[in-house]
């Protein structure tokens, strides 16, 4: 009987500038999912995910909260990685941002693009992202909005 996968919380924002969305190509210096797409991530270190979510931002972009402002939370998705014996647990995020000229890039990112949301659909992407942004999105239109 197979163990069950171990549950494993993350955090994902994805930054918005004007009608695009923010992918970042994950560099060789991550653990997982080398060389694919993704939106701002990192492990939920604190009991807030919306905490965690600003230090990623901090960290992996160089914005601060005077430049990214939430725009609203999604519901936590599961994703099953059983080829790391993980379930992530994401809690996507949402947010604008006024320059996309600030955005200084980290270690773990070697690339950056912005998308209209429906190309997310020709890039090799982490698991679920197409659904963490969808969450986010429909959050958004339903008016539900922090």
């Amino acid at each position: 009987m197979a163990e069950p996968l171990k549950r494993c919380e993350v955090v994902t924002a994805f930054l918005r500038y004007n009608d695009r969305i923010l992918l970042l190509r994950r560099s060789a210096d991550v653990g997982t999912y080398k060389g694919r797409w993704a939106g701002v991530s990192g492990y939920l270190e604190t009991k807030s995910p919306l905490t965690q979510a600003w230090r990623e931002i901090k960290e992996e972009t160089g914005l601060t909260k005077r430049q990214a402002h939430l725009v609203c939370e999604g519901d936590p998705i599961e994703v099953p990685a059983p080829e790391h014996n993980t379930c992530w647990v994401v809690h996507p995020f949402l947010f604008d941002i006024d320059d996309p000229t600030d955005i200084t890039l980290d270690h773990e990112h070697e690339e950056q693009t912005w998308i209209l949301p429906a190309e997310i659909l020709g890039y090799s992407t982490v698991p679920s992202l197409v659904k963490a942004l969808a969450v986010c999105l429909e959050r958004e239109r339903s008016g539900v909005v922090n």
